[in-house]
């Protein structure tokens, strides 16, 4: 019951006798439930809401109860708006303290009593439960719980902000939380889309950081409440944590983490890069990484398979670089996010690593580390060479070695990739070579072995032995022009016959002479056999000068075992 009584200034005593009701001159409080902690106390000028039952002293008999109405009570303290015992007795109150004051009749509705409620000369009880506190000249409170070590931007007006939150009354009783709906609020600062307390209160939080805003009700939904969430009059406390913000107007921005020495060459649009990369939101929640997949990401640049941010990101890199990326979602994914993985109006964090580059037109890169001062042969097609060899990506990973024993090829036999093909091509004996291979001239997209896809790799090369050859198809060439007539120089001892003896020693002899060579990589007795069985025509176990003179239509390939 609310009515205008009077306006005495009182001192307030906490009474512990048992009085009889004719005796009491003043109002008697009982604080039988006392919180812990209690940051304010209710003074004269403040506003109140609280619930209480009425009763009357002498045999408890309810006359009054917010608590029936299922509305609490809401009145200003000490300014005569309540009976005076219920202006006294609610002085230095806490909210969820709970205290029972007694009223004596002269200092409630006296010999009159009211509206045949309360009858003359009554003195009333009344249980409250202080719910909540204010004043016309609160400001919106804040607490801060926890800061980050490092906040390199605070939020401003005009900021997107994603936070999550707690909302609870004065007393601690819920009314709503983003935890309990797992999805952040996301709003704008400044642009009116808040209650005016909570605008003012999310300003300068870093991302990261922890607070309590106490909003008085004027600053939040006043008089009308929110449904049946907020009550009329309720003071809000939201305890926020702040997800992530962005401006608008925010471009990305590029923190370098590492920077090789001698950077040659930094990507351009066209390239095709691979990188690894971890995946944050501002608050360091992880939401992808290639790491985890044990597999690079794989793109061109510049070409928009990639959201905006990184596409331009992933300009001016050098192989081996790290960068941090953050990225603001107007060229991220947006306000759409996607689906359950990155949610609308995120800000993205990479971490990336690049590992290799190259553009698809990219030829064989040759570089030569050492060359012998003398050099009477180079490495060509059809030769068979020996070479010592590291292969390697180029971020430094090993992946093959000849070690101790060096690798045999033909060149020209498509034994080896076309690009170690291209760096093997033209070496001493004693030359080394660095080689990049982009993988247009290796392994392709498809990789192999341990080779990733679209790798590029790095080979160090050294040429240790070198044994000239001969045209695919051919056991032996001359190199030059051969005995004319041949059959005479074949004819060692002169007899006018040649058996396989006699005709292995004549090629024997050229080869030592250097008039002829026979094809590397095979046994030279077996290449020898071979030829004399194809110029002894009549298998008889020797050659004659009519075995020489072939037809002059035979087809060449009939031929390339002979002479």
């Amino acid at each position: 019951m609310d009515l205008l009584v009077s306006s005495v200034i009182f001192v307030l005593h906490a009474v512990t006798v048992d009085c009889s009701p004719g005796s009491l001159l003043d109002v008697v409080v009982d604080r039988y439930d006392i919180p812990r902690v209690c940051p304010r106390e209710v003074q004269t000028g403040d506003f109140i809401r609280y619930h209480f039952n009425g009763t009357f002293h002498t045999d408890g008999k309810k006359f009054d109860s917010s608590h029936d109405r299922g509305k609490a009570f809401i009145s200003q303290v000490g300014l005569g708006r309540l009976i005076t015992g219920m202006d006294r007795g609610l002085q230095g109150m806490c909210v969820n303290e709970h205290r029972r004051v007694t009223i004596p009749p002269h200092l409630a509705y006296g010999s009159i009593g009211t509206g045949g409620v309360i009858p003359p000369d009554a003195v009333l009880v009344y249980d409250v439960l202080l719910l909540d506190i204010w004043n016309e000249e609160d400001k919106v409170q804040i607490r801060m719980l926890s800061k980050p070590a490092s906040c390199n931007r605070s939020s401003v007006a005009s900021d997107f902000v994603r936070y999550h939150y707690n909302g609870t009354l004065l007393s601690g009783e819920a009314f709503d939380s983003s935890y309990s709906r797992n999805a952040t609020y996301d709003t704008y600062l400044g642009h009116g889309d808040l209650i005016k307390g909570m605008d003012e209160g999310l300003l300068g939080m870093c991302v990261g950081e922890r607070r309590v805003i106490i909003v008085p009700p004027f600053l939040a939904y006043g008089e009308n409440g929110y449904g049946t969430q907020v009550p009329p009059q309720a003071t809000l406390v939201f305890e926020v944590l702040m997800i992530d913000m962005f401006n608008p107007k925010d471009d990305l921005i590029v923190e370098m983490k590492k920077v090789p020495k001698g950077c040659a060459r930094r990507t351009v649009t066209g390239d095709y890069i691979r990188y690894h990369y971890n995946g944050t939101f501002q608050d360091g929640t992880a939401f992808d990484s290639s790491y985890q997949r044990n597999s690079t990401y794989n793109t061109y640049i510049g070409m928009g398979y990639v959201i905006k941010g990184m596409d331009k990101a992933l300009q001016g890199l050098c192989i081996g670089e790290k960068r941090r990326i953050t990225i603001p979602p107007h060229l991220a994914y947006g306000e759409e996010g996607v689906g359950d993985l990155i949610p609308g109006s995120a800000v993205l964090v990479f971490d990336i690593h690049v590992i290799d580059f190259h553009n698809p037109k990219d030829p064989v890169k040759i570089t030569v580390s050492h060359k012998p001062q003398e050099c009477s042969a180079t490495s060509e097609a059809d030769d068979l060479i020996q070479y010592h060899y590291n292969c390697s990506l180029m971020d430094g990973t090993l992946l093959y070695s000849s070690n101790n024993s060096p690798s045999t090829t033909t060149l020209g036999a498509n034994m080896v990739i076309s690009g170690l093909e291209e760096g093997l091509s033209g070496m001493c004996v004693g030359e080394r070579r660095k080689v990049v291979v982009p993988p247009h001239w290796g392994h392709g997209e498809s990789g192999a072995g341990g080779v990733p896809r679209s790798a590029v790799l790095f080979f160090e090369l050294e040429l240790v032995e070198l044994q000239k050859g001969v045209p695919e198809g051919f056991m032996f060439v001359w190199l030059g022009d051969g005995p004319d007539p041949l059959f005479p120089a074949m004819d060692l001892n002169g007899d006018k016959e040649v058996p396989l003896e006699e005709f292995s020693a004549f090629i024997m002899l050229q080869v030592k002479e250097g008039k002829g060579r026979l094809r590397p990589g095979f046994n030279n007795d077996s290449i020898i056999e071979d030829m004399f069985n194809n110029q002894d025509s009549n298998k008889d176990g020797k050659i004659v000068k009519e075995e020489l003179e072939l037809p002059d239509k035979e087809p060449e390939e009939v031929r390339r075992d002979e002479l």
